[in-house]
């Protein structure tokens, strides 16, 4: 079983980026953007209840403080000040999903953050404080589970805290992002990092959930082992392509459902 989860509620005010209505129909796990990078409380509002009326996990998704640079650009945030600020957007984000009649089911870092998390311990272990925090809050409640499970990529610093600290870590994969040899992003910064071939993209996903190695950037084979897979929200055509996949998986006998 694979998990397709999407970032969502990526706007403010009048501006719209992501396709949340149509993406809501094809995956089964939402990150919504809680106002750091993206995100307003109109917007978080409507996307948990469209993610809970579609039976959609809802998960925070949680970000340095950079609404300018949607949360791509670097930054050296303190470990209090970080933990805190992953705390507030969880709750902030649980109030809706509790109006909507669900709750916050599992937390993802974006941009920056979650690139940072790969390899810096300091900052991967201040967002597991932060998700230590809501979870003791109550955030946890809707899986049954002591501390919300976090996602991130296959051998970061970021599961490896989560584990430590009780958290369930869940590992990630992206389709249509391009890899290293070491198994991590290509850096948006370089040519190639992002993959555009549609193709090519639902090829990649099918591999990904089916145990099947994908090419990295400098051509060689590269296993990933996920138990979800991300398709990018923000790009054009990004429900069409989104559903493209959830046919091939299901075609290739792969199971979809939430992990959360």
């Amino acid at each position: 079983m694979i998990d397709l989860n999407a970032d969502l509620g990526e706007g403010f005010g009048r501006w719209s980026l992501t396709d949340d209505d149509a993406l809501l129909d094809v995956i089964t796990s939402a990150n919504i953007a809680c106002g750091f990078h993206a995100g307003d409380p109109s917007t978080m509002r409507r996307v948990c209840e469209l993610a809970v009326e579609r039976g959609v996990a809802i998960g925070a998704q949680v970000s340095y403080r950079d609404l300018a640079g949607f949360g791509r650009r670097a930054m050296d945030v303190p470990f209090e000040e970080l933990a805190a600020e992953v705390a507030y957007q969880i709750g902030a984000l649980d109030i809706f999903a509790r109006a909507a009649g669900g709750r916050v089911a599992y937390v993802k870092p974006h941009g920056a953050l979650y690139n940072r998390c790969v390899a810096d311990a300091e900052q991967a272990a201040a967002v597991v404080e932060g998700v230590r925090l809501a979870s003791a809050a109550g955030g946890a409640r809707s899986t049954g589970a002591a501390m919300l499970p976090i996602l991130g990529l296959p051998g970061s610093r970021l599961l490896e805290a989560a584990l430590a600290a009780g958290h369930a870590a869940v590992t990630e994969a992206f389709a249509d992002r391009a890899y290293t040899p070491h198994g991590t992003l290509v850096p948006r910064t370089e040519h190639g990092a992002v993959v555009h071939d549609p193709e090519l993209v639902v090829s990649r996903a099918v591999a990904m959930a089916t145990g099947e190695a994908v090419v990295s950037i400098e051509g060689g084979a590269l296993a990933i082992s996920a138990r979800s897979l991300c398709v990018h929200g923000d790009t054009p055509g990004a429900a069409a392509l989104a559903a493209r996949v959830r046919a091939e998986l299901a075609a290739a006998g792969v199971e979809i459902g939430p992990f959360a």
